[in-house]
């Protein structure tokens, strides 16, 4: 706000006091008038971020697809928890494009550095930096994509938004993006299973119109192995022949199709989550609809819920041998009320077919509409790379409410006719 000074009077002023100097007469309160003249407002500007994750264990990913390299930043990691790149390479190897037939035939080894927040061997408390450099970049395929829209694709919102974009392999919005949320999920993982034996378990139980059936893999003991037993990742041997061959049949001719992915917990603490805003069930699902070509969450029964009474659906309480309280069922999917109980945890996530496809008809930049021959290296489905990908947006959910529970309910002595210890199998570090 700028003032000026005039020579009009205040309202109900007084007269000029006449023991006063003439000069000072002039300069009496009875000659001043203050305006106040309004400055013009520049343009109010407002900046958005969208890459970081998390309230106390915090993870910004950085890079874009065909860019230097990508990654991602960790703050807020427990100190002292033994910490190497083979921890996040196995979980990256799983993740890596050209690993199958099935996959994007892209070459890249995906190999990890850690480059601060660890020395000798543990985690010191301090930010954590994994850089995970791209080294089969083809600019060129996407020279027609930088003047043309890709159907279904981010590329017309990218430059409503922004009005600017990479365009080279879609930019931020490549599933390239998710190295570094996997990256970041492994140490989750790590922390967890330390912590309180938690298992974080996803596998692929539809592509296309191959469904595998309710209760053909037992949530209780169905192991990583498994699912890493065949190039879909599905638990089932003969299902997943099933869903090769229907990737098989679209690959061939160019096409694309989409499926679900299962995720469970397993030994997920009690006490997770915080309502009524950050139930654990609406955390989980912020965090694995923000993975790329997702397009539907079912947590627990899930849309078939619906089609039960209460007297259906209910999880009646029981006391088991250990004197717990336990649930007989778990429609529930291991959270009531948003709050963690004890049982197994899961959930359904859904993906679209992959966008990038053969010829289709678009428009450019300049709004003319034309047929668009789309080049590049793309999955013909994405769910076998996205197994790796939920589990980590799972487990650093998980980790984040754990610090939160820790912190408010868990910082002095807890009520233990009602609660229990949030770490029940204490690993030795």
């Amino acid at each position: 706000m700028a003032s000026s000074i005039t020579s009009k009077p205040f309202l109900g002023a007084t007269k000029p006091n006449s023991s006063l100097s003439p000069d000072l007469q002039r300069l009496s309160f009875s000659s001043l008038r203050i305006s106040i003249k309004p400055r013009t407002h520049k343009k109010l500007q407002i900046q958005a971020a969208g890459s970081t994750f998390g309230n106390y264990f915090r993870v910004t990913t950085f890079g874009e697809s065909h860019g230097g390299g990508v990654g991602c930043i960790v703050d807020g990691c427990p100190p002292r928890i033994p910490l190497s790149e083979a921890d996040l390479q196995g979980d990256l190897d799983r993740r890596r494009p050209g690993q199958s037939r099935i996959t994007t035939p892209r070459k890249e080894t995906d190999t990890c550095r850690i480059y601060s927040g660890v020395s000798e061997g543990v985690t010191t408390g301090t930010p954590i930096h994994v850089l995970v450099p791209n080294t089969d970049q083809r600019g060129h395929d996407y020279k027609e994509m930088s003047i043309a829209y890709r159907p279904s694709h981010a590329d017309a919102t990218y430059d409503m938004k922004y009005g600017v974009r990479a365009v080279q392999g879609g930019g931020r919005s490549s599933a390239r993006e998710t190295i570094g949320r996997v990256a970041s999920g492994a140490i989750a993982k790590k922390i967890l299973k330390l912590f309180s034996g938690t298992e974080v378990l996803a596998y692929v139980s539809q592509v296309h119109q191959v469904v595998l059936p309710d209760g053909s893999v037992d949530h209780d003991t169905v192991t990583l192995d498994q699912i890493e037993s065949n190039i879909v990742r599905c638990p089932n041997p003969d299902y997943a022949e099933k869903m090769i061959a229907a990737i098989d049949a679209v690959r061939t001719r160019g096409n694309s199709i989409g499926g679900v992915v299962t995720c469970i917990v397993r030994n997920a603490p009690r006490g997770l989550g915080s309502p009524v805003f950050d139930k654990l069930e609406a955390e989980l699902a912020k965090a694995v609809m923000s993975l790329p070509a997702t397009k539907g969450f079912e947590f627990g029964s899930g849309f078939a819920g619906t089609l039960l009474t209460g007297s259906e659906h209910n999880d009646e309480f029981y006391t088991d041998e250990h004197g717990r309280i336990r649930t007989r069922t778990n429609r529930s999917g291991g959270i009531q009320g948003g709050i963690s109980n004890g049982e197994i945890i899961n959930m359904r996530v859904a993906f679209k077919p992959t966008a990038t496809i053969g010829k289709q008809h678009t428009v450019t930049r300049e709004k003319e509409e034309i047929e668009l021959l789309a080049r590049g290296r793309h999955d013909p489905c994405v769910v076998p790379r996205a197994v790796p990908m939920v589990e980590a947006m799972v487990a650093l959910v998980l980790v984040d409410q754990l610090m939160a529970q820790y912190a408010q309910c868990n910082l002095f002595p807890i009520n233990s006719e009602l609660q229990e210890p949030l770490n029940l199998e204490p690993a030795n570090l």
